[in-house]
């Protein structure tokens, strides 16, 4: 097996990169998929909520970091990422330095309503949470724009999604 180069998905959440992750996992035989959130809670043992209710967001994002540190020496991977990954900047040049880098972005409006029904979302713990995900995007956009890709997830199926993903990523790799 050829060592390539990992498909690494960033972008808030709501953008899709779970379901995509998964479908370019089905499409590459050599490929391994890892979402960073799970192996987070592999890692401390409790889900994602309980960790920024017990230990705070500056411990979650520890535990991030150190897998982040872990993983991008790895090759043949799709990996799905936490929205805040960006928040640190170590934690794209780690990603970048093995990997093809893909911003999945949505309108605010697409986002909230592929979100808004979920109860796992610590950070949409707010009185508005539409409002919140676009604080989010605001602060997070500047990094997500570092990706060596933008794929615009509204308005397509998902196929279309991981056929743009994979052309991007053979003419980057």
């Amino acid at each position: 097996m050829d060592d390539k180069k990992n498909i690494v998905l960033i972008g808030m959440m709501g953008a899709g990169k779970s379901t995509i992750g998964h479908l370019l996992d089905d499409r590459l035989k050599d490929f391994f998929y890892l979402d960073m959130d799970k192996e987070i809670e592999k890692l401390a043992q409790k889900h994602i909520p309980e960790i920024f209710a017990q230990d705070g967001e500056a411990h979650f994002r520890k535990l991030e970091h150190e897998l982040i540190q872990k993983y991008s020496n790895y090759h043949n991977q799709v990996i799905s990422t936490g929205g805040g990954i960006v928040e640190n900047i170590e934690n794209i040049n780690l990603l970048k330095k093995n990997g093809v880098v893909f911003y999945l972005s949505a309108k605010i409006d697409t986002l909230y309503e592929r979100v808004r029904k979920a109860t796992n979302r610590p950070l949409l713990k707010h009185p508005n949470p539409k409002e919140r995900i676009k604080e989010l995007v605001q602060k997070r956009e500047p990094f997500y724009k570092m990706a060596d890709f933008e794929v615009d997830t509204d308005n397509k199926d998902l196929v279309q999604i991981v056929q743009e993903i994979l052309d991007k990523y053979e003419t980057a790799a």
